[in-house]
């Protein structure tokens, strides 16, 4: 199982925000030193968002994403990439692939066509609340499942989505193991799962289940999970 340790960025820190509420947020200092630390651990793929893009919808990280990656490590970037030109910039500047949710639910067609030009470097993300896809930087519903989302990527030729419990994200109260393994079982993709893993046994049931990949947010900064030990455990 692939781990991802991730790296959220708002206003230019590294942060982790409390069921993705901007009021709740704790800082962590600067990215390219939480970068830093997690490429000491062995981490060879890192999972970076702009949380300012996914709430404004512009994308700010670009330099940001240069200087990780200029440390050898591997970037998954997510967060305000609403248009083929943010997409281009976000890869350009060194991401190797590329998380799409909420352009992908508003507007199919810049989904269909980003697929189409960059291929597996495209991941689609899931994010939901009680079933269904949230978008904005979670703070809209819209009316597709997860379900439906990923069939729907899958067919665009997608193989991987990042899954989001949206009601655990940042709390470290476990993952939704049975809503992740079920995904993958619905959609036919590789699934990534985020939000509320704490623990090394939360990782275990994951693995469990033959979940692909699990993003760690708040359970590598606090120290509930030891980033080189899961790695050692599970590989990356």
């Amino acid at each position: 199982m692939k781990l991802f340790p991730a790296i959220d960025i708002l206003d230019g820190r590294a942060v982790r925000l409390l069921y993705g509420r901007r009021e709740e947020v704790t800082d962590y200092g600067l990215p390219l030193e939480r970068a830093k630390l997690w490429k000491d651990a062995g981490a060879e793929f890192l999972h970076v968002v702009d949380l300012s893009g996914a709430f404004e919808g512009t994308s700010r990280i670009n330099r940001e994403i240069e200087k990780i990656a200029a440390l050898g490590v591997k970037v998954q970037s997510g967060g305000g990439l609403r248009t083929m030109q943010s997409v281009a910039d976000r890869l350009n500047a060194g991401a190797a692939r590329v998380v799409l949710g909420t352009v992908a639910v508003t507007d199919p067609e810049l989904f269909r066509a980003a697929v189409e030009k960059y291929g597996e470097r495209i991941v689609a993300g899931i994010d939901c609340r009680n079933g269904f896809v949230s978008v904005r930087g979670w703070t809209e519903e819209s009316g597709e499942t997860g379900a439906e989302f990923g069939r729907r990527a899958k067919a665009l030729g997608v193989t991987c989505c990042v899954f989001t419990d949206v009601s655990r994200d940042g709390a470290l109260k476990g993952p939704a193991v049975r809503a992740t393994a079920e995904l993958a079982r619905e959609t036919g993709l590789d699934v990534i799962a985020s939000g509320g893993i704490s623990t090394m046994a939360d990782l275990d049931e994951l693995a469990a289940q033959g979940v692909y990949g699990a993003i760690l947010g708040r359970s590598v900064y606090e120290g509930t999970i030891d980033l080189k030990a899961a790695i050692g455990r599970f590989g990356n």
